[in-house]
């Protein structure tokens, strides 16, 4: 799968860089993006932050698409934005955004950006987007984004914070409005 740029109002969506790592290494040791992201496998130091990054700047399988989100202007780290599980026509998407940048859309940008591109260039029919019932600001983006809501999976996913949670499922089809 080829690299993309792709563009969202003030922000720039690219692939990620080795000299992203230290940027991600904060964001990562954030507490919010901590507790609903795990690190699997991933060393809390530069090093793990730079697997991190070189892991999901290889697209070579074809099952993911990572894209560091970006400041449109200054291009800082805002976040980051994934296709995961992509199979067939169906796909999972994800999302963190840093601190600073939280309040201000820039996870609803990214996530339809990223979505609209999918939707016209990999030909996917469903992305689905699930978040922990416990973190509401997700379930604000993924209303934002489109994503509508399909139901509630029970201890579904165990997240940074080590424990299980209900998630709730939302999705976006290619037909949808």
């Amino acid at each position: 799968m080829e690299h993309v740029e792709i563009t969202a109002p003030g922000l720039l969506l690219r692939p990620w860089r080795v000299e992203d790592a230290p940027a991600v290494l904060d964001a990562l040791r954030e507490p919010a993006i901590a507790r609903w992201n795990p690190r699997r496998g991933v060393s809390d130091d530069l090093a793990g932050a730079t697997d991190w990054v070189r892991h999901r700047a290889d697209w070579s399988g074809g099952d993911h698409v990572s894209l560091a989100v970006t400041s449109g202007t200054d291009g800082s780290l805002l976040g980051s934005v994934s296709l995961h599980q992509i199979h067939g026509e169906d796909a999972s998407i994800g999302y963190w955004t840093v601190a600073a940048a939280r309040g201000a859309g820039v996870a609803s940008r990214a996530v339809v950006a990223l979505t609209g591109w999918a939707f016209a260039e990999l030909r996917l029919h469903r992305v689905e987007l699930c978040h922990a019932v416990a973190n509401p600001a997700s379930c604000r983006v993924a209303e934002r984004a489109g994503y509508r809501a399909e139901g509630v999976l029970r201890e579904a996913f165990r997240y940074g914070d080590g424990l299980r949670h209900d998630e709730h499922l939302h999705a976006r089809l290619a037909t949808d409005a």
